[in-house]
């Protein structure tokens, strides 16, 4: 488990001048399929290393792209928040970077995977059809204009909790704006879990975390395994076969 300098790779393209990442290598000598990894608007922090981690203990080498990189949070953030809005800019030029950076390790298979939790969720939803072989998308924000950004997507698997305040009906209405694409999808929305449900720890400013958890953000340790278990099946089924 390494960190990894990417270079300039998307800068041409309108990517990060710099872009960093969090480089996760499953044991053994591989090749591996790869997985791209989006993480929440929190930035590159332990939580998103350990769901790398644990990503590459089942197989993949999981490449988790900073989108902080060329600038840090402060700079960052609003014009990363500007590209989910408008579906183009920056963070797309730098995942399609971080795609091919696995693509072209001599550890990987060629077949690639995206996931992404939070903000990221909603970052792999919009990738789901730029050149990824499978998406996993956790309580990602929906586009606004949803079934066309869903034509051409990968076979997606997407986690949502019941009681995240955050994104109410989401669930629904993705699965049915899968169904009208006709993406192959498998959509659940857990009835216990609320937003950030697959974190093992609550995130964020320790003042604030009484007001996450009335929005019904943070961890639930009983949805939290099957959740993972459909993301590693999903991946099996798309990646490794």
């Amino acid at each position: 488990m390494t960190h990894v300098d990417l270079g300039g790779t998307g800068a041409a393209a309108g990517g990060s001048k710099v872009l960093r990442g969090y480089l996760a290598t499953p044991a053994g000598t591989g090749p591996f399929p790869g997985v791209v990894m989006i993480h929440e608007a929190f930035g590159l922090n332990d939580q998103i290393r350990r769901h790398a981690d644990r990503l590459a203990a089942a197989g993949y080498l999981t490449l988790a792209v900073d989108l902080y990189s060329d600038g840090g949070p402060r700079r960052c953030l609003a014009g990363t928040m500007k590209s989910m809005i408008t579906g183009e800019g920056r963070v797309f030029a730098d995942i399609a970077a971080a795609r091919s950076w696995l693509k072209a390790s001599s550890l990987c298979t060629g077949r690639t995977g995206v996931i992404g939790f939070c903000m990221g969720g909603g970052f792999a939803l919009l990738a789901a059809n730029d050149g990824f072989d499978a998406a996993s998308v956790n309580y990602g924000r929906l586009p606004r204009d949803l079934e066309p950004a869903l034509r051409g997507a990968c076979p997606l698997v997407a986690n949502y909790g019941a009681r995240d305040r955050t994104l109410r009906g989401a669930a629904a209405r993705l699965e049915s704006a899968l169904d009208a694409a006709g993406v192959e999808h498998d959509v659940k929305e857990f009835p216990t879990a609320g937003h950030s449900f697959l974190n093992d720890r609550e995130e964020g400013p320790r003042a604030l975390r009484p007001l996450t958890r009335v929005m019904g953000i943070g961890p639930d340790p009983a949805a939290a395994p099957e959740a993972w278990r459909r993301i590693e099946d999903h991946f099996a089924k798309h990646l490794k076969a």
